[in-house]
């Protein structure tokens, strides 16, 4: 099928660069994703989380830097290599949902031949980036293609996918620990931990907007799992991330001002829950973006008893 028209998905950013790019190269963007950035802050920022803790532990090393910028390169072209994946194993459900039925593979923009080549190409980027750091990191970074080969499948078999994704999303906290540490400690995996009830938490809120086509189609969801109990599911959900994030801070012996980081994020998850309509698909995608500002405000509490430490 040939298009004489840029495509937009429904949940891109308007305006994007993507329509400007040239024309050969669009529809690998968009099955990157590129055309929606938070995906990429969603997987990019527990790496953060992992290099700002171990520097708040006193167990850095130096490049904090330039750690965080080649983590940067590759949260953004593995989670370009983990929506080619998607779309490949969804390429027959994708077609069947409004919201993503003009993906590149449904669309015919590319065949499924041509997404594997994309894929395995990123992949390489990847592998290039991931090799610049330690060895328990690379270690780690491997272990993370099981969870990576295996979420597109969860929604088949069980009503908690968003519990998976948040396994997987969420590894660099792991990484990004690592790579800074060499090693792993038991604030690494509180972090991690809080960063699975924050997926639970903002992809509950995604998948809000796809109930009725999940429903025809046969898929599960945790939306569809909580359906009207939604809410005080969320409720819970946030309530962990900020408990879990407060023991990691209990665990390094962070002063006071590591608390008081978080309220900011705790008035932000807040607001989430107010303004939450899980049947307005609009409101529930812009709240799922917010989430990058959540991630981002989680984030102070390592930074702020990072800078308490340097004084």
């Amino acid at each position: 099928m040939t298009h004489t028209a840029p495509i937009t998905t429904p949940d891109a950013v308007p305006g994007n660069w993507v329509n400007s790019a040239p024309g050969f190269a669009q529809p690998y963007l968009r099955l990157m994703r590129a055309d929606r950035p938070v995906g990429t802050w969603l997987l990019l920022i527990p790496c953060f989380w992992g290099l700002a803790m171990a520097a708040a532990s006193g167990v850095a090393g130096l490049h904090l830097l330039w750690y965080a910028a080649l983590m940067s390169v590759g949260a953004y072209v593995m989670r370009g290599a983990g929506c080619a994946y998607n779309d490949i194993v969804d390429k027959d459900f994708d077609g069947r949902v409004e919201r993503t039925a003009l993906r590149p593979i449904p669309a015919g923009e590319i065949s499924v031949k041509q997404a594997w080549a994309f894929l395995i190409f990123l992949s390489f980027i990847g592998l290039a980036v991931l090799l610049q750091f330690n060895r328990v990191a690379i270690a780690l970074g491997l272990g993370s293609l099981a969870l990576v080969a295996a979420y597109p499948f969860m929604k088949r078999i069980t009503w908690w996918p968003q519990a998976w994704l948040g396994l997987t999303f969420n590894w660099g906290a792991l990484v990004g620990y690592a790579a800074a540490a060499g090693k792993l400690d038991g604030q690494a995996f509180a972090i991690y931990a809080a960063g699975i009830f924050w997926t639970l938490f903002y992809d509950t809120i995604y998948a809000h907007q796809d109930t009725e086509d999940d429903a025809l189609i046969g898929v599960k969801s945790t939306a569809l799992r909580l359906g009207e109990k939604t809410l005080p599911a969320l409720g819970l959900f946030f309530a962990m991330t900020i408990t879990l994030f407060a023991l990691a801070g209990a665990i390094i012996h962070a002063h006071a001002v590591y608390y008081l980081a978080l309220l900011p994020a705790i008035a932000h998850f807040v607001w989430q829950l107010k303004h939450l309509d899980i049947h307005n698909s609009n409101i529930c995608l812009s709240l799922f973006k917010s989430n990058r500002d959540a991630g981002l405000l989680l984030l102070l509490s390592p930074l702020c008893e990072l800078a308490i430490r340097s004084l």
